[in-house]
């Protein structure tokens, strides 16, 4: 189950990152789900209404995340943001990533939904993160898709940011297990944590390993860099560069979001 070219409209998209504001019951929850949706739509307008090709919604303000299955309030939250984002901007494919790595959670919302994808941090192999070892379970989330009849796609990191192989497994075998045997749809390679330049001889190693794989830069993308990037790259994810002052937790920069559209096009 690939068919990622058929997602986007460009052949190289952008993809922006709506960071949801901590929600109900995270240590750092301040506001209601009001203002939490009020947020995130305003963001992905100002990512969608401004040139990016697709969204991925991530509950990137409720640090420390649970390793796996989150909460039911938080699935409850997630779902309602989705739909309403969904709802608004029904024409523009839209991924949901349940932090740190819950699969099940984010498959579910993703279909009832209807968005277009789901980001797993860890699909196959372990990680030692700040949760702890991470297992992978694509042996669950493809037959939980299968339960589902469900045809959202799979974008799958490849050694994720804010963590270490507890095994010594190259990326290129890393890669060809997560294409081949886990059955991601697309891959993401990642710098070392949020925000951070991918390492162009890491990208070049998984993208020689899977080369009929749709291959994603999924941090450190810039202006700057972007053009570099898409040589090798299949299409980025991008979140900290298009927020005011390049911080992560602010709104979206609209004219940020401009700039790398056009530093895209004009290479």
């Amino acid at each position: 189950m690939h068919g990622i070219e058929k997602l986007f409209n460009h052949s190289k998209p952008i993809i922006g990152v709506v960071h949801l504001l901590p929600l109900i019951g995270s240590p750092k929850s301040t506001v209601g789900l009001t203002d939490i949706r009020s947020r995130a739509l305003s963001d992905a307008g100002a990512l969608i209404n401004n040139g990016i090709d697709g969204i991925i919604i991530e509950n990137y303000g409720d640090a420390p995340f649970f390793p796996d299955r989150v909460e039911t309030h938080t699935v409850a939250s997630m779902t309602i943001i989705a739909h309403e984002i969904r709802d608004h901007f029904p024409k523009t494919p839209i991924g949901i990533n349940v932090l740190r790595n819950d699969a099940k959670s984010a498959m579910a919302i993703a279909t009832v939904t209807q968005l277009s994808f789901i980001r797993i941090n860890v699909h196959t192999g372990g990680m030692l993160t700040d949760q702890g070892i991470l297992q992978g379970k694509a042996h669950e989330t493809l037959r939980y898709r299968t339960t589902l009849n469900s045809n959202v796609k799979i974008f799958a990191d490849i050694e994720v940011k804010h963590a270490a192989p507890i095994a010594n497994i190259d990326l290129g075998t890393s890669a060809e297990d997560t294409h081949h045997r886990g059955l991601a749809d697309a891959l993401i390679v990642t710098g070392l944590g949020t925000g951070k330049q991918v390492c162009y001889n890491h990208f070049r190693q998984v993208k020689d390993a899977v080369p009929q794989a749709y291959v994603f830069a999924g941090s450190g993308v810039s202006a700057d860099t972007i053009a570099s990037l898409l040589q090798c790259a299949d299409g980025v994810i991008v979140g900290t560069w298009l927020k005011r002052e390049g911080i992560t937790t602010n709104e979206v920069d609209p004219s940020r979001v401009r700039n790398l559209v056009k530093a895209r096009d004009n290479n």
